[in-house]
């Protein structure tokens, strides 16, 4: 199929312009041929590349048992998605002693799940498999978990509630988490104050285990770096990103990509407290915003985003800059060879009307279908 859109608003190569806007296939072109569309009172922008999302949660299983069909599930997630004009998607699954559909169980049921239903769709969907670092025992099953479904990202975890078992607490929400995990609170207590107490261990056979994950290729990030400390750690050991650094000192220590949650940049603020997105994309030190727990927010940031430093630089964090950071350099930006991942918004609404990944539409509303069905 050959299509062409006229007189849209078009961020062309970072410069927001009335234009035509064609595609064949997959792919860019700057050939006006095919058929054409009028866009005029619409624009058109990059699709949103997401690094770090795990809002899909809600839809593979929102309360335990009630989802039997993970392919439904997932059906049902990449809509959200999709409406929401993302057309790269990390999704981000734990694999943690957590318990539930954070354990390694249920990671191990996502994966090959996963690979099934991206044959459905032209969204592109990556696997992230978030590892707790302290399950050493689990090193092996990790392991071939990333080769045997060709993980591309893998980022370390520690969600040990360490300040609870130094004092010798009860750590919060601990009932729960047992009750997922299928464990008595006394054994789900004695498993997080032995990995507690092994945590000098960890750190120093972790780097090991990082090195043999590269060998297979897989970009490697940490997640809520604390200190300019533990950012040099895991940059030291090949983690280059670091996700949702929590001080501007560790922001500021990274020698990678720097991701953040859109959620925290709408709101103002982190919800636990930690270091504001807007204020690390103020100073420069965000390569990335990702959607986190609320697709909507990538879309919410971009336009408070654009009206203070414009949509280039509002596209630079949602779009462009994250596809570099995962190495997908052929998406993010509209211009001829590009891959066709693009979304169309309402010039006096802002809305999003329709999202096209690799050339196909995956979302459209009413209004712009009607655009679409009036082809010349």
């Amino acid at each position: 199929m050959q299509w062409c859109f006229r007189d849209a608003s078009v961020l062309w190569d970072g410069d927001l312009q009335t234009r035509d806007f064609c595609w064949q296939e997959a792919i860019i072109t700057g050939e006006n041929f095919g058929h054409f569309v009028d866009l005029s009172g619409f624009m058109v922008f990059p699709g949103f590349v997401d690094v770090h999302g795990d809002g899909f949660e809600h839809h593979l299983a929102k309360r335990r048992g009630v989802l039997k069909d993970i392919q439904f599930g997932f059906h049902a997630a990449h809509n959200e998605l999709a409406s929401n004009g993302i057309t790269t998607a990390v999704l981000a699954q734990f694999f943690s002693w957590e318990g539930g559909m954070r354990g390694p169980e249920f990671a191990a049921h996502f994966l090959p799940g996963l690979q099934r239903f991206q044959d459905r769709v032209p969204t592109t969907l990556m696997p992230q498999l978030r590892f707790e670092i302290h399950m050493r025992e689990a090193y092996e099953q990790f392991y071939n978990l990333v080769r045997d479904y060709n993980v591309p990202y893998v980022v370390f975890n520690d969600h040990l509630p360490h300040e609870a078992l130094r004092k010798g607490k009860k750590p919060p929400r601990l009932n729960g988490q047992a009750l997922k995990a299928k464990r008595s609170p006394d054994q789900h207590l004695e498993l997080l104050q032995r990995y507690h107490a092994s945590h000098l261990d960890v750190m120093a056979d972790l780097p090991r285990f990082a090195a043999r994950l590269r060998e297979l290729g897989c970009l490697l990030g940490s997640h809520d770096d604390h200190t300019a400390e533990d950012r040099g750690f895991f940059y030291q050991m090949g983690a280059v990103i670091s996700e949702f650094p929590e001080t501007i000192e560790a922001a500021r220590a990274a020698q990678g990509p720097v991701f953040m949650g859109a959620p925290n940049f709408v709101r103002g603020g982190s919800h636990k407290d930690n270091v504001s997105a807007s204020d690390l994309v103020d100073q420069g030190l965000v390569t990335a915003l990702a959607s986190d727990y609320h697709y909507p927010s990538l879309w919410l940031a971009t336009q408070d985003i654009a009206r203070t430093k414009g949509w280039a630089h509002a596209f630079d964090l949602v779009a462009r800059g994250p596809a570099r950071a995962l190495g997908l350099n052929d998406r993010g930006y509209l211009l001829e060879g590009a891959r066709a991942d693009f979304i169309v918004v309402h010039a006096e609404t802002h809305t999003i009307q329709g999202t096209f990944a690799a050339g196909q539409p995956t979302f459209a509303t009413a209004e712009f279908a009607q655009r679409l069905l009036s082809i010349a």
